[in-house]
């Protein structure tokens, strides 16, 4: 019995120390030997020499001198790395993909060609009617309860506007417990659709947004303000200016630009969508150098042709460039973004 026993322990300890010891390190080693660059998690580096992320995991970048990556529905969180699991017919991926696509898309044909349709998209807000009816935004609270739940819990300041609110209008909200008697304490979310038609008619044609002014002591301070204009407008009534304008004809926009990957990090965007921000990326870029838009608009071109690659060394599908990597060769090249 202590025979088989020994024989056991004996191969249990010798299983152990190759599997958790020999084989892990002669595994680290070709790796630190061979690999130095991938086994230490493809890190990169900025011009400061300070590592500013891994070219395997896309990061936000929110300036318009850069690229952006993907939409990510993990939000860029490689701890959390996941799809967002909408169906087609749920309405919360419409309206994502609506507000990626009103500041950028463009009209295809008639006289506005080529012009965004953003500052159309402005106009038609500010009449402050929708299929006939007055008070755009109460409507959309209305029509969508989840998307107007949603803006509250996107930023903390938003929900802080809706909190003043609340605060300023107890009436409103007391009635509103009364025929909600299941949330006697409700939470900022909870009013959202509240708060919405509270506030289109008090201010008709304008939309709750974050407005950057410079304080008394010099510094920039950001707050909730109403406007009339801006990205967040144009984004989130893109999709119901479109039902109202059926018959414009826009331009296509590549489907990586306003739709996320499945893991919500691919760092990569084809060359079609690097091309599509080209212009933006390389108008900001004239301004903040000083020098001419079209010189840069080649410059950077070039850049992108000179990172774009396809798998299997370019004999398969389509060219892809790696956001961080073209956004860092921005920088040396460049300089920082002011």
């Amino acid at each position: 019995m202590f025979r088989y026993l020994l024989k056991s322990v004996l191969l249990l300890t010798f299983t152990v120390i190759i599997v958790c010891v020999l084989y892990p390190s002669v595994v680290w080693v070709i790796g630190q030997v061979f690999f130095p660059f991938q086994a230490n998690g493809s890190l990169l580096k900025g011009p400061d020499g300070k590592v500013v992320g891994s070219k395997l995991i896309a990061q936000p970048f929110s300036k318009d001198e850069y690229f952006q990556p993907r939409p990510s529905a993990a939000s860029y969180d490689a701890s959390a790395s996941a799809a967002s699991t909408y169906a087609a017919s749920n309405y919360l991926l419409r309206n994502r993909v609506a507000t990626a696509l009103g500041p950028i898309v463009k009209y295809k044909s008639g006289p506005k060609a080529g012009q965004l349709v953003g500052s159309d998209v402005e106009t038609w807000f500010q009449q402050d009617k929708f299929q006939g009816n007055p008070h755009i935004v109460a409507q959309w609270a209305d029509l969508h309860n989840a998307v107007a739940q949603a803006w509250v819990n996107a930023d903390p300041t938003h929900g802080q506007y809706v909190d003043a609110w609340t605060k300023a209008h107890a009436d409103l909200v007391a009635e509103w417990i009364k025929k909600n008697p299941s949330t006697p304490q409700p939470k900022a979310a909870d009013l959202a659709v509240l708060f919405f038609e509270n506030f289109s008619p008090e201010h008709p044609g304008m939309f709750p947004s974050a407005v950057t002014q410079t304080g008394a002591d010099g510094k920039a301070q950001t707050s909730i303000q109403p406007v009339k204009e801006g990205s967040d407008i144009q984004g989130t009534f893109f999709d119901m200016w479109r039902q109202e304008h059926a018959d414009a004809e826009l331009q296509d926009v590549p489907g990586d630009l306003v739709m996320a990957s499945g893991s919500g990090l691919d760092p990569h965007i084809t060359l079609q969508n690097a091309e599509f921000q080209l212009e933006r990326v390389a108008a900001k870029w004239a301004d903040d150098t000083k020098k001419d838009a079209a010189d840069i608009r080649k410059e950077i071109d070039q850049i992108l042709q000179a990172n774009a690659s396809a798998a299997f060394g370019g004999l398969a599908g389509e060219k892809f460039v790696n956001v961080l990597e073209v956004n860092l060769e921005l920088c040396k090249r460049y300089g920082l973004p002011k």
